[in-house]
């Protein structure tokens, strides 16, 4: 009876939040022009003094203030400050959680293992009180990415400021999600077992569950069956290339199983998540045009010989190889802590990857990999106006300070329920 008293309190209480939600802002009526700003382009390239003008949630100019062009609708003046493209966290599971202890607030796993079919983009709540806490940093944008199973579900991308999903979309069932078996096991510790790492005895059973289901699904959606087989037709995108397939598996050996178990059955759009150890396998990747999604850096090695810095080193090492690298977002308190996207790649750049480089790792590349480049990612000319405008290096804490943010155009609230308790009890304790 006393946990059922304290679920329905914190439910009242996340239903409560819900009312107090940033209300959306309205789609953009008038043009702006953001003049003396540094602009990083999120391409690699940087504009001093610059002018970014934008209408109807489109760029219009990006250029030199120095140049003679009539000046577009409201002015901002931008002098000493930077502007930067919106940051995509791809990877992500926000929306999909609100309150860990109060099961009706998780939708990010379903019960059973291969679920294709699963869409996270109709379980996403755009009214996410952990979503619109993303806005202030300069995450704007975000792929919803469902947990759990072998194939998990079909994830999607949407902008973090909207009444609901289906204003939220921007790429509808971009990727199915599939969680790659390893081939090392340890034994139960407390079942007296040897705890050392060794082979697992059922990899190969696994993998095949995996090649099986593939190959009855593809051979289901050649032939004419009367009576649908819903999850099977989900997997229609894989086959004709319209949807891509993120791996999510570690290991060189696990990397190479799957990269050619799904060639051999005819997936061919494939993207790594996680991927540790894929600078040992970079040729296969690089033949077959894939590119990786890493971790945060924020984070200890895993491995007992890899170096003390080699989550900071991870990105540097794989870009050296050629492949093209995002950052995702996974693991323990992942939702809250992908406020900190824009720090993450701060820290690949402390460690010999370039700020700019740095910098299309959370902008252009993660649109490349998730198939919205073509209007998102860079500050340029017919891109969506999704961007923002931060008083110093929006790459470190003390400099990620947003004074403007536009998505498509519409210039959002950066208030949250974490801004207003800050101002609120800053006051309460201030002193004279």
């Amino acid at each position: 009876m006393k946990n059922i008293f304290i679920y329905s309190l914190l439910s009242f209480l996340w239903i409560g939040n819900l009312v107090a939600q940033q209300t959306p802002a309205a789609k953009q009526t008038q043009a702006y022009s953001i003049e003396g700003a540094t602009a990083h382009l999120g391409n690699g390239e940087v504009i001093e003094n610059s002018l970014l003008m934008f209408n109807n949630g489109k760029i219009t100019f990006v250029g030199k203030a120095t140049a003679k062009i009539a000046r577009q609708g409201t002015v901002i003046d931008a002098t000493g400050k930077q502007v930067y493209p919106g940051f995509i966290a791809a990877n992500a599971s926000l929306g999909l959680v609100e309150i860990d202890a109060v099961r009706a607030t998780d939708d990010e796993d379903e019960v059973g293992s291969m679920l294709p079919h699963i869409r996270s983009l109709i379980a996403y709540n755009a009214e996410s009180k952990v979503v619109e806490s993303m806005r202030p940093n300069g995450v704007l944008m975000g792929q919803i990415t469902p947990r759990g199973g072998t194939i998990s579900g079909t994830s999607s991308v949407v902008q973090f400021d909207a009444w609901n999903w289906e204003d939220a979309a921007i790429k509808k069932d971009d990727a199915i999600h599939i969680n790659w078996p390893g081939s090392l096991t340890r034994g139960r510790w407390w079942m007296g077992e040897d705890p050392a790492l060794k082979l697992d005895p059922k990899y190969g059973e696994n993998i095949q569950k995996i090649v099986t289901y593939f190959t009855d699904a593809k051979r289901y959606l050649s032939s004419n069956q009367k009576v649908e087989n819903i999850p099977f037709s989900a997997t229609k995108g894989l086959f004709n290339g319209s949807q891509k397939l993120f791996i999510h598996a570690n290991g060189e050996k696990e990397i190479t199983d799957a990269v050619s178990k799904m060639k051999a059955i005819g997936i061919n759009n494939m993207v790594l998540v996680h991927a540790k150890g894929a600078e040992n396998v970079a040729n296969l990747l690089l033949k077959n045009n894939i590119p990786v999604i890493i971790e945060r850096s924020h984070r200890i090695p895993e491995g007992e010989d890899d170096d003390f810095d080699v989550s900071y080193r991870n990105a540097k090492i794989l870009m050296d190889k050629g492949i093209t690298v995002g950052i995702g977002m996974e693991g323990q308190m992942e939702r809250m802590n992908t406020r900190n996207l824009p720090f993450y790649a701060g820290t690949y750049a402390a460690y010999g990857v370039g700020k700019e480089e740095a910098l299309k790792m959370i902008t252009l590349n993660n649109a490349k990999i998730l198939g919205i480049d073509s209007f998102v990612g860079s500050l340029e000319v017919g891109k969506d106006a999704t961007l923002f405008i931060s008083e110093g290096d929006a790459l470190e804490m003390k400099g990620n300070i947003l004074t403007d943010a536009f998505i498509q155009g519409r210039k959002i609230s950066l208030e949250t329920h974490q801004t207003t308790l800050w101002k609120r009890y800053s006051n309460k304790y201030k002193t004279d």
